[in-house]
């Protein structure tokens, strides 16, 4: 067989051609001793171009991956995991010797062995450790736009499995290496096309050009627009949803989620930046300092520039990265400064190509797979002793066990079991009443038993919170003290019964009770009670099911009411306000449609023989309102948020199952309106969207809320509200103890500060905002005699993000329907700062405006925030549908 040295073969696949192939640049040599076959698939030969001279689209990565199955069918397996919002396909390539290919299988019943530490021997687990591969799951392109790291999979692929030399050929003896090649292929896909539409006869290097401007909404998200590295926690993506299901069916020992950064940075891998998560265990922590190490090693002899620890910390669990941690895994982030093209030129001047890229990432991740080959039997030991150590923890812990009742929320008790169970967490369902640590719970509420393999998992997806480490907090308190910027980089918070807004108790022990598997479905089917009802249905209001029977129904064309005060009717039962009624006198064939409709949303009906109730409005009350389907438009690209835009796009058409009109702000200034019932303007800048809009949008919308349109503003939009004269609230300042009294004049009377605190103090701006909050979760108290708050508890959880704090409104404008907790309680999970959590206490949430016969909804803070805010949905759900009955347009 003729072998090509890879100083031949390489300089060809990583060339840095332009795209018009009219100026290539010299060939990057990578100079590893070795040679490949030399008819092994390149790049070139099955794309038609060099790796590294083009940015492939997505199904020119999966063509190629295709042609090394084919090629390699013994050594290469692609694995379908789901598609995308688009139809693309999302899957996983797995690549190793043949030997261990033949027994793949073989591979995931023993992992799935080692890692139910609560049924597998030591024994059993020595013999397994001893003998199995080691294994590495490679992710690359979570953010379509970060563009290299794709293409660094193929050229990891091809060689791995053209390499002849006896290293590389025992890499894939010791480790199945997986491969998940473009985790967002829809947001690359919008780059590739944006990016080549931009490109002229030469490609810019200049970061002015259009090639370095992506378009709204640019290509880091997917579909509906989430950044999928925070989907990690919620699931609601298939990109993530699938990937996970992946990763337990395989459970790799060692992650790597490969990114790009800024194109004025170097190349970022592990060890992390503080703070770490405090259940990532000390033997963790040092693998990925042996990872970095090795990773460094590398760079040295390759002359790459690199850093670690400044900045990626390991304390939020919601990313790709930190994930598999909490399964005994070793997780991590590598970031390659970004070309976001073909060329770019640094501060420094120097030129940053698109195959430098390609060549680090691969680099990074040869090294990475050559690590766990190395440690292959320490890495399968401590993922063993993690998950035993995970039984144990749970056996000892007087929290043993969890248990929700899903009486109060049935919806969302169902949802957040199904979404454990997806998380790997073992849920049961009890089969009988029982009555534990004082309380009683009726069959049918979940139990969770810590003492579990995913006992690190259950915790940091359940407890209500998790700190940080304090000399870190000490640290950010002192850098602000001095005006520095602090260093927290994502959300302090993410407790998943608090964002459900699920109660739940812990109890150190429970009575024997008969249970089942909890399962993974989200809904569980509806019923009808008293089918051959001959006046009516009733649906309590309260939860999302109901929520999906009123969208199910009114999409049915249904008639459908819905009282705005709760009632007790002559069946004895008391139903909540928003509770829906849908009569046969109203609809024709009611009965031959409420049965499908009950268990496709979930909600429980109730037939009814007699409209007679007992205390509360009756059904012909003018406080029952007929809900028309309404017409819902959303303010869609510049200048609003994509992410809050997709997120609420998503919420609405997803787990709303109602469809939204997305809307350009060009169209909004002239456009008739009058066929929509309801606007929702995601969060934007306040002076981005007087600008987008003009005095004509505003007069436009203005003149549609006052003729009976709701307009709803989420976030920062809000801000916009009040600007534009739409809310009668204000944004404060920061509360100021003493006024700063900075001077206007060139001389000014003498000052003295006796304390360094005093000069702090003073050049603080005059009217500084609140400082910055990384993101909390807040306890709000709900005003519940209003027809938004229908069915809503009386304390309900949300994000909070920022520093918008608006004044509430008076009485003589509107009411304050949400507002946040006394200054004690209003934290609930996260590090707040103390001066926002005393400013925040009893501030306004969700505001209520009315203007002509239409009306202003305004949410302080984004309720749709990565869309796992589900203990929110009713109240938006009220906004847009109750908001919408409650109007009075001229019909």
């Amino acid at each position: 067989m003729k072998l090509t040295k890879l100083v031949v073969q390489l300089a060809a696949l990583l060339s840095c051609t332009s795209w018009s192939a009219l100026a290539a640049e010299p060939a990057q040599q990578l100079g590893l001793a070795t040679d490949y076959q030399a008819n092994s698939p390149t790049i070139e030969a099955v794309l038609g171009y060099p790796g590294g001279s083009r940015i492939s689209s997505p199904e020119a990565i999966e063509a190629y991956f295709n042609a090394l199955a084919k090629a390699y069918p013994e050594q290469v397996q692609v694995h379908s995991y789901g598609r995308s919002w688009e139809g693309r396909n999302l899957y996983y390539v797995v690549i190793s010797s043949a030997e261990n290919i033949a027994k793949l299988g073989d591979y995931q019943a023993n992992i799935a062995a080692l890692s139910a530490a609560d049924s597998t021997s030591s024994k059993q687990a020595e013999q397994l450790i001893k003998s199995m591969p080691a294994s590495v799951w490679l992710s690359y392109g979570v953010h379509g736009n970060e563009i290299s790291s794709p293409e660094a999979a193929m050229l990891t692929a091809w060689h791995l499995l053209a390499a002849t030399d006896a290293t590389t050929q025992g890499y894939l003896d010791q480790a199945y290496v997986f491969i998940d090649p473009v985790q967002n292929p829809d947001g690359r896909a919008r780059f590739v096309s944006r990016y080549y539409m931009t490109a002229g006869l030469e490609h810019s290097s200049d970061r002015l050009s259009a090639e370095h401007n992506e378009p709204w909404p640019s290509g880091r998200s997917n579909h509906y627009l989430f950044d999928l590295n925070r989907d990690w926690l919620a699931l609601t993506q298939p990109e993530i949803a699938g990937q996970v299901d992946a990763l337990l069916k395989n459970m790799p020992l060692v992650y790597v989620d490969l990114h790009e950064m800024g194109g004025d940075t170097s190349y970022y891998f592990t060890p992390e930046a503080e703070p770490y998560n405090p259940l990532i265990t000390e033997t963790q922590r040092k693998a990925l300092w042996t990872i970095g190490e090795n990773n460094g090693k590398w760079f040295d002899q390759h002359g790459y520039d690199y850093y670690t620890r400044e900045v990626f910390d390991a304390f939020y669990p919601g990313y790709g990265a930190s994930w598999p941690l909490y399964h005994g895994a070793i997780s991590m982030t590598y970031e390659m400064a970004s070309a976001r093209g073909h060329h770019f030129r640094t501060k420094d001047g120097e030129i940053l190509t698109y195959g430098d890229g390609v060549q680090r990432h691969f680099i990074a991740s040869i090294a990475t797979i050559e690590t766990v080959a190395k440690e292959r039997q320490q890495l399968l030991q401590s993922y063993w002793d993690y998950r035993q150590q995970a039984v144990q923890l749970g056996r000892q812990s007087k929290q043993r066990y969890w248990v929700f009742n899903p009486q109060q929320d049935a919806a969302a008790a169902r949802r957040l079991a199904g979404l454990l169970t997806r998380h790997g967490v073992k849920v049961e369902q009890a089969e009988q009443d029982f009555k534990a640590c004082g309380n009683q719970y009726a069959a049918g509420s979940f139990i969770v038993d810590s003492a579990q393999p995913a006992y690190y998992m259950l915790r940091t997806l359940l407890d209500k919170d998790i700190a940080m480490d304090a000399d870190f907090i000490a640290e950010q308190e002192r850098r602000r003290k001095n005006n520095l910027a602090d260093e927290i980089y994502d959300v302090t918070a993410w407790s998943l019964p608090q964002m459900f807004n699920v109660s739940y108790q812990t109890c150190a022990k429970l009575p024997r009770v008969a249970t089942v598997a909890a399962g993974t479905d989200l809904i569980k089917p509806g019923q009808v009670n008293q089918a051959d009802a001959n006046v009516g249905f009733i649906v309590p209001w309260g939860d999302m099911n109901a929520g999906r029977f009123l969208t199910a129904a009114l999409r049915e064309g249904l008639t459908v009411k819905q009282t705005d005060l709760p009632f007790t009717h002559s069946n004895g039962k008391r139903y909540p306000a928003g509770s829906l009624i849908l009569t046969h006198a109203d609809n024709a064939n009611l009965a031959a449609i409420i049965q499908d409709l009950a268990v496709a949303s979930g909600a429980q009906v109730d037939g009814v023989n007699s409209s007679w109730v007992t205390d509360g409005p009756n059904f012909g009350s003018n406080n029952v309102q007929r809900v028309h389907a309404p017409q819902i438009a959303m303010l869609w690209d510049e200048p609003v948020s994509s992410l809050n835009a997709g997120h609420t796009r998503f919420v609405i058409e997803q787990q709303f199952n109602y469809p939204v009109t997305a809307i350009r702000a060009a169209q909004l200034a002239g456009a008739n309106l009058s066929q929509y019932q309801v606007l929702i303007m995601p969060a934007a800048s306040s002076g981005a969207l007087q600008a987008a809009l003009g005095e004509r949008g505003q007069q436009n919308i203005q003149d549609w809320v006052a003729k009976g349109g709701v307009l709803i503003t989420l976030g920062s939009s809000s801000a916009w509200a009040v600007d534009a004269e739409f809310l009668s609230s204000a944004l404060e300042s920061v509360v100021q103890t003493k006024a700063p009294s900075h001077g206007d004049e060139k001389r000014v009377e003498g000052l003295l500060f006796k304390q360094r605190e005093e000069l702090m103090h003073y050049i603080q701006a005059d009217h500084a905002d609140p400082y910055w909050t990384a993101g909390v979760i807040t306890r709000l108290q709900v005003d519940q005699e209003h027809w938004l708050s229908a069915g809503v508890k009386p304390e309900v959880f949300a994000v909070t993000v920022g520093n918008q704090i608006f004044r509430p409104l008076t009485i003589d404008h509107g009411r304050n329907i949400v507002n946040y907790a006394g200054p004690n309680e209003v934290l609930a999970s996260g590090y707040l700062w103390a001066e926002n959590q005393q400013q925040l206490a009893y501030k306004p949430y969700l505001m209520w405006q009315p203007q002509g016969r239409g009306m202003v909804i305004s949410f302080a803070q984004e309720p749709t925030y990565r869309a796992y805010l589900d203990g929110l949905n009713i109240l938006l759900m009220n906004a847009i549908f109750a908001g919408a009955s409650h109007a009075s347009p001229l019909r």
